[in-house]
Order: C-alpha cells, then structure tokens, then sequence
C-alpha cells in the first residue's frame, strides 16, 4: 500500500529527520514520545497535501470553466469581435496549461 501524500515545510523535515536519529539512537528504551511526535508531524502534512490538492483542483475547474466559455464567444463573435474574441481564447488556455503545470 502506498504511503498517503505529504507536504512537509522544511522545518518539518529537519525536525522529523532529527526525530528519526533520535528514535533510532533509543530503540532500545521508549521512543513513544518520538513517535508521537513524527506522527503529528506527519498528520499535519498530509492534511496540508489535501488542501493543496483541493485549492488546485479548484483552479484547474475554473480554468478549464474559462477555456469553455471563451470558445463560445469565439464561435459567437464575427469581424474584429471574433478576433479579440481569438485572443482571449488562447490566453484562456496558456492559464489553464500553466495551472495544469503546478499539480502538486
């Protein structure tokens, strides 16, 4: 089974990494504390990978919302309108290819 995704700030690994050599050090006493502590570590980055997610699940929703509705317009528009319309199109889908991109 795949361990769930993580998303540690850099205070975190240090300190989690320093947890490990620290746990490893004891393994022969308690090590409870430690291992309580890589555990709250560890909760705090898999719900802070969630909120990466769900933010970035959002932004390619509305991008793709954007992308949709600028090809209407495009398909609507006639003359120099279809034009403008063209442009918006395009820089519809360089946003959405640019947050498709940053996937977590």
């Amino acid at each position: 089974m795949q361990a769930p995704p993580r998303k540690y700030t850099r205070k975190e690994k240090l300190t989690r990494a320093g947890l490990l050599v620290q746990g490893a050090k004891g393994a022969y006493g308690d090590i409870g504390k430690v291992e309580r502590a890589i555990e709250t570590i560890d909760a705090r980055a898999e719900e802070r990978a969630r909120e990466e997610t769900a933010a970035w699940e959002r932004e390619v929703k509305a991008a793709r919302a954007d992308v949709a509705a600028a090809k209407v317009r495009e398909r609507a528009a006639r003359g120099a309108d279809r034009t403008a319309a063209r442009q918006t199109r395009r820089e519809a889908e360089k946003r959405l290819k640019a947050v498709e991109r940053t996937r977590p």
